[in-house]
């Protein structure tokens, strides 16, 4: 039995791995890994990356970095052109304010 599957029957403390207790019948139960630590089941770790994945990974990058500098770019441009509108207003504004003044100031 597997420790990762091994049930202890809260009624009567038996060690089992079905839905229902084999000795008493109760579906009460805890999985023993919940106090006893599974160790590793593998002995070698899985690899990262397969030959299959990283053929599939370059087939898809070019269309991921032609997708990402398309956004960056529509991002700043449109900060660009919001910024340049901006101070083109406070310079019309500033101008318009500095007419009057000077037109009232000679008129007197």
């Amino acid at each position: 039995m597997q420790l990762h599957v091994a049930r202890l029957c809260l009624d009567c403390n038996e060690v089992h791995d079905e839905q229902d207790c084999p000795r008493c019948g109760s579906e009460a139960f805890a999985y023993l890994s919940r106090w006893v630590p599974a160790p590793e089941r593998r002995l070698r770790s899985r690899p990262t990356s397969s030959p299959e994945a990283e053929v599939y990974r370059e087939l898809i990058a070019p269309e991921q970095e032609k997708a990402k500098p398309k956004r960056g770019k529509l991002l700043k441009r449109s900060a660009v052109g919001l910024s340049m509108l901006a101070v083109a207003g406070w310079i019309l504004r500033r101008n318009g304010d500095e007419e009057p003044r000077s037109k009232s100031t000679s008129d007197s």
